[in-house]
């Protein structure tokens, strides 16, 4: 649970969120399998992956402005931000791809 923290306590708890609203949105679908749920989920997905990049690019443009200031910078604190910066993006990613799974599995059990 440290990544929560590392990556960021307001983006990755936002993401967390929505990670449980598109599971319940899967579970309410296998229930009641609509249009509406479906595309719910997708756009849930979505907005998840571009939440994540965001937040990088937003902690990407803070480093640089860091590293500008500073004389010298040492490649591990350079690696470290770099691995701290991707966890957004790497959750977002994550949750997009299931929130595509979970699409996939509600159109294959969907009855025309």
């Amino acid at each position: 649970m440290d990544f929560i923290i590392e990556g960021g306590a307001p983006f990755m708890i936002t993401l967390i969120v929505l990670l449980i609203l598109t599971v319940f949105l899967f579970i309410k679908g296998l229930k009641n399998n609509t249009e509406k749920n479906a595309k719910l989920i997708k756009s849930i997905s979505l907005f998840s992956f571009v939440f994540g990049v965001f937040e990088f690019v937003l902690g990407m443009l803070g480093g640089l402005e860091a590293i500008a200031m500073a004389t010298s910078v040492s490649r591990s604190v350079l690696v470290g931000g770099l691995r701290v910066g991707l966890l957004a993006p790497t959750l977002g990613l994550f949750i997009f791809l299931l929130g595509r799974l979970f699409d996939i599995i509600l159109l294959w059990k969907r009855e025309d």
